[in-house]
């Protein structure tokens, strides 16, 4: 075991060793070396207080304005009251029963302060924070520890501040500096100017100014960027490595006859990704691509001609989607797109025709039976379904083309079991409807060849989305359910969507529950100032029966969400794709793949509730036809605030790619090598997919070359602990499977 990979309690002791474990998930030397400051203050720049959010976890530099000792009425205690301010804005601290402190915080004195932000009486407080006074006549040497450089700040802990962490990693760099390796070539740190790590830990702990601080960011870039894509190009070599049956469309046969059948043509965009499909289907190796793009681009359109081009060739093909009535979907769009193609084997069919069978776990044992029949014995060359697929019991005759929909909503388990299930490696085709900036799919996806559709169709329509501040003007809200109740009248149909299905509750007194419900559905606003906790998310189910009691009486007003039984949910949008339905209130179940072109009109309640992709998603199901589409983003939150930022920015563009970005730049990248989908778990430290675009590009360009030179590392040692350190078991896993 080498010096990194000592558990810090023989450098910082038991106790402590325990709160860094528990607090910040720091465990070795190594671990404390690497957990950079999230940003430096200066002496005498003090931190904006204006930019602190409630919930956060702080720390600031701030000078004492005014400190005030308040005795208990009627009983015995105190309260110690000391506002801090930037100049500008104010922060109260607030000390219970510690009036002895009034004599060292005095006015005048410029300290650290850390804590968890929250309100009390519309005031932004820390309650009992840690402190270190900065100034030399308060008695601290702090003062004379930060002399003369930036003051580093670390995503701390209530139990840990970051003062007290800066002198966990001081002691750490004094002890094993000298430990530290060297990943990178000699070569590769030559020709782009890097300087060496030890070097760089030290400076970006210890930066003596702003250049010591951007030369040493400049270097850990580069290490985490290219030791992830020697990673990936590890694992897109052993890709390319595996055999795969080629599978060539034939001339004069199923994609020829589909293609013919087209009432339109196909955009610029779907021919040429089309064509670097068929390109990767006729390898010898497995084709392994994402297929990304705007909501309604034609994606499907692009993976159904692929599974026809397979079995063209002989073999089968298979599309597995997260939900059922995502699978029902695509079965009964596929079909309806190739008719008497999809109907091999039966009467009057065509003699070029295939078998498209839907398998889902909800369907009846005649049903289910059939189609595992028919996948096995390979009359069906198109099987769609839900994870019901990936069951052992499923077998196919030929399987050779796999496409995944919406990645994402899927284990790497599960794609991989689905994978499996042929002789060879098929080939794998992933979509996502949710657009990712270029650099984001090169890295969460560098494995993957990447396809982008980025051209609506034409006969498209554009959609125009508007936020509806329901607190600040309650009657743009009555004039949202105007316009709903005029797309109806004109013929169309609309949804609602609520971000809570509303029967999770135990049962209640039913006139009490009414009466919650028409209380939230009714004013907004005052459920939403009576505290600083926020009410409950509006539901489907109480505001379905609102609506039909109130605004929408008289039109036929449907529920569908994931809890409804299969059978109530595939009849619900039956009837509301036949236009049986007027208005269809639904949870996030609609979110992608339904496709009714005559939905013209959607209300989104709660809107600040979902992500910015996912609203790009929702609003993606109107405008599919050929009138003109309506989002309409409700929201109680203020004007000025984050929440209603993000929803500006969904109403201000409906380029999907844009609000990528700015979703990425909320959320941040996540695990990209594991399958953590937050932020929280990002393993990117320093480099930004966002912002080191030009980095991670040459850095994958190394990585490809020096893999193709020495694909085990042998020559390069170092580079390999640090492969395995940013590799853990759960992540190899990932990768293995992926």
């Amino acid at each position: 075991m080498g010096a990194l990979d000592e558990p810090l309690t023989k450098l910082v002791g038991d106790r402590t060793a325990k709160v860094l474990a528990d607090s910040l998930k720091l465990r070795t030397v190594g671990d404390l070396l690497h957990h950079y400051p999230r940003r430096y203050v200066e002496r005498g720049q003090l931190t904006s207080l204006d930019e602190l959010e409630v919930d956060e976890h702080v720390t600031v530099l701030a000078r004492i304005e005014k400190v005030t000792l308040i005795p208990f009425r009627g009983r015995k205690g105190d309260r110690l009251e000391v506002v801090v301010t930037d100049g500008r804005s104010r922060l109260s601290l607030v000390f219970f029963n510690q009036g002895w402190r009034q004599k060292e915080l005095r006015s005048g004195a410029q300290g650290l302060f850390a804590g968890k932000v929250n309100v009390f009486n519309r005031t932004r407080q820390l309650v009992s924070p840690d402190y270190q006074l900065l100034d030399e006549d308060a008695g601290s040497d702090a003062a004379q520890q930060f002399a003369g450089r930036l003051i580093p700040v670390y995503g701390a802990s209530a139990q840990m501040p970051s003062w007290k962490l800066s002198i966990c990693i001081d002691t750490a760099l004094t002890k094993h500096l000298g430990d530290v390796g060297e990943p990178l070539p000699a070569e590769l740190r030559e020709r782009h100017d890097l300087i060496p790590l030890p070097e760089a830990l030290e400076l970006i702990h210890r930066p003596r100014g702003q250049a010591d601080r951007e030369r040493a960011q400049s270097r850990l870039r580069w290490d985490e960027a290219f030791v992830l894509q020697v990673a990936l190009a590890q694992r897109r070599a052993a890709e390319s490595a595996l055999p795969a049956k080629p599978r060539r469309a034939r001339e004069g046969g199923l994609l020829d006859a589909f293609d013919e059948r087209l009432p339109f043509t196909l955009t610029e965009g779907q021919r040429k990704v089309s064509a670097e499909i068929a390109a990767d289907l006729a390898s010898e190796h497995p084709m392994h691509r994402l297929l990304q793009g705007e909501v309604g681009s034609g994606k499907t359109l692009v993976a159904l001609r692929a599974m026809l081009a397979v079995v063209d060739a002989g073999g089968q093909a298979v599309l597995l989607a997260p939900t059922e009535v995502l699978a029902q979907q695509h079965h009964r769009s596929i079909v309806e797109m190739m008719g008497d193609l999809a109907e091999g084997g039966m009467l009057g069919s065509s003699d070029l025709g295939t078998r498209v069978v839907l398998l889902t776990g909800s369907m009846g044992v005649p049903a289910r039976r059939q189609a595992l029949l028919d996948m096995a014995c390979g009359d069906a060359g198109i099987a769609i379904g839900t994870h019901a697929l990936i069951e052992d019991k499923v077998q196919f005759q030929d399987l050779g083309l796999v496409v995944v929909d919406e990645q994402h909503r899927f284990g790497v388990e599960q794609r991989d079991a689905l994978r499996a299930k042929g002789d060879q490696p098929p080939h794998l085709l992933v979509m996502t409807a949710t657009p990712i900036p270029r650099t984001v799919a090169m890295t969460v996806f560098g494995d993957l060849e990447t396809s982008v559709l980025d051209q609506l169709p034409a006969g498209r329509s554009p959609i125009s989305t508007h936020v509806v501040p329901a607190v600040e003007k309650p009657n743009f809200l009555a004039r949202a359910w105007e316009r709903v109740r005029e797309e109806v009248g004109k013929g169309h149909q609309a949804y609602v969507v609520c971000p809570r299905i509303g029967d999770e509750e135990p049962a209640a007194d039913p006139k009490k529950k009414r009466k919650a419900a028409e209380e939230d559905f009714e004013d907004i606003a005052d459920a939403g100032a009576r505290s600083d906790e926020r009410r409950p998310p509006l539901s489907v189910v109480e505001t379905a029966e609102k609506l039909v009691k109130g605004p929408l009486s008289g039109l036929r007003v449907e529920i569908l969400h994931g809890r409804l039984a299969p059978e109530a949910k595939d009849d619900v949008m039956r009837r509301f794709s036949a236009g049986e339905v007027d208005v269809l209130v639904a949870t996030t179940v609609i979110e992608v793949g339904v496709n009714v072109p005559n939905a013209t009109a959607m209300v989104i309640m709660d809107a600040d509730r979902f992500g910015v992709s996912q609203l790009h998603q929702l609003r993606g199901r109107v405008g599919r036809g050929s009138a003109a589409g309506l989002c309409l983003l409700v929201s109680d939150m203020p004007a000025g605030s984050p929440a209603r930022a993000r929803l500006e920015a969904v109403a201000g563009t409906l380029d999907g790619f844009e609000l990528s970005r700015i979703d990425l730049e909320q959320r941040r990248e996540g695990d990209v090598l594991g399958q953590a989908q937050s932020g929280v778990k990002s393993s990117l430290k320093v480099l930004s997919v966002l912002e080191d675009e030009q980095v991670i590009l040459t850095a994958r360009t190394e990585a490809t070359r020096l893999v193709a030179e020495d694909p085990e590392l042998a020559a390069h040692p170092e580079l390999r602990t640090a492969l395995e350190s940013l590799i853990d078991e759960d992540r190899a896993a990932y990768m293995e499977k992926g």
